[in-house]
């Protein structure tokens, strides 16, 4: 049988090692390492999050029980107190960038959105991390409560996080919303928790194309009425203009309002978007297509390690939460590049099981039994 290198070791060959060491080298700070490295840091935390560790104990157990299996990786020892250090002392910030750098791999494989424009499609929405406010004193979001919030705009293509943030959990959902630069010609859907008709007219005005939900009590006069295809659940189709005093001076814009009945949850719902050219449904579908980042929101904090922390600094944390997203680029890279059908969820559950197995990613991925010059227990064996 040929020869083969652990599965971890074929995972994190996605970041080339130099890259790696060019990012360590400039956001080291302090005194040069001696055993320890930033490089050991992140494997670490990768470990963890692929085998589900929940404390730095476990870690450091799990990498001295596995150590003649990461030697080839060019990780150094890792006591308890050293981990604990470097995740409290040594910048996130570098792992925000590795990120990046992930992104730009992953963005290099289109995937497709599913609709037939072309333009690019966003959802746009952020989630609470809670947090224990006895051991994480900075991150004080209630009387007694500590939380952090990530802020994602996910792209449809692929459902990669493109646009990422971490802020403390008082920030408002629009107030990060904001800071993010879409693309000219894209689509960004978002709930109700975003609704700033100031900023519906910066984006109109930057060519960005918005469809969200009508908040209630708001106050619109109708200028003009579209057909509509019943058969497609469409109740109405009209251009709008917003007539509240304060509304109508931060939102001078035409805007067009759809309403859409929902068969299965026989609801209705009212769709507001700058756009005229697109079909109603399409309208409906493409906010209907908003459920994506709730189930990214599920994935990543079922699956990757961001509710249990293993150090109580804000350093500590930012760190764990962007080497977890950095993870989730590598299993996206790993699905694009081998281009299978199995979901993220069978894949991770492969990796879990078949992390220090050594033998072909791609074979063990497409289920390929492995080859071998054992003979078969069937045949008879002469002596």
């Amino acid at each position: 049988m040929a020869h083969c290198n652990t599965i971890l070791n074929q995972i994190l060959k996605i970041i080339p090692r130099h890259e790696f060491e060019s990012l360590a080298n400039k956001h080291h700070s302090g005194r040069k390492f001696r055993k320890s490295s930033r490089w050991s840091q992140f494997t670490a935390i990768v470990l963890a999050q692929l085998t589900g560790r929940q404390s730095l104990r476990d870690i450091v157990g799990n990498m001295k029980a596995q150590a003649h299996r990461l030697y080839h990786l060019g990780v150094g020892s890792l006591s308890k107190s050293n981990f604990s250090r470097i995740n409290q002392n040594k910048s996130y910030k570098m792992y925000e960038e590795l990120f990046c750098k992930l992104l730009s791999k992953c963005q290099s494989m289109p995937q497709g959105h599913g609709f037939r424009f072309k333009n690019k499609l966003y959802s746009l929405d952020a989630s609470t991390i809670d947090l224990c406010l006895n051991m994480f004193t900075w991150a004080k979001f209630r009387k007694n409560k500590g939380a952090v919030k990530l802020h994602i705009g996910l792209n449809h293509d692929g459902y990669l996080p493109e646009f990422v943030s971490i802020s403390d959990g008082k920030t408002a959902d629009i107030t990060a919303g904001r800071h993010i630069n879409f693309p000219k010609g894209s689509i960004v859907v978002f709930d109700r928790g975003y609704n700033d008709y100031k900023w519906f007219n910066s984006l109109t005005s930057n060519g960005i194309i918005f469809v969200t939900r009508l908040k209630k009590k708001t106050k619109y006069e109708v200028i003009k009425t579209h057909k509509v295809n019943t058969k497609q659940s469409i109740i109405r189709d009209e251009t709008i203009k917003l007539t509240g005093v304060k509304v109508s001076r931060k939102c001078p814009i035409k805007l067009r309002l759809i309403t859409y009945f929902d068969k299965k949850t026989n609801k209705q719902y009212e769709f507001l978007t700058n756009n005229f050219k697109l079909v109603a449904k399409t309208i409906a579908d493409i906010y209907k297509s908003r459920w994506q980042i709730e189930l990214f929101f599920k994935w990543i904090k079922q699956n990757l390690k961001i509710k249990k922390f293993i150090g109580t600094s804000k350093n500590a944390v930012m760190t764990q939460i962007w080497i977890a997203m950095c993870v989730y680029l590598m299993i996206s890279y790993i699905k694009f590049s081998s281009k299978i059908s199995k979901s993220m969820q069978q894949i991770l559950q492969l990796l879990q099981l078949n992390i220090f197995e050594k033998r072909e990613l791609l074979s063990l991925l497409k289920s390929i039994p492995i080859k071998t010059n054992d003979p078969d227990p069937n045949q008879m064996v002469m002596f």
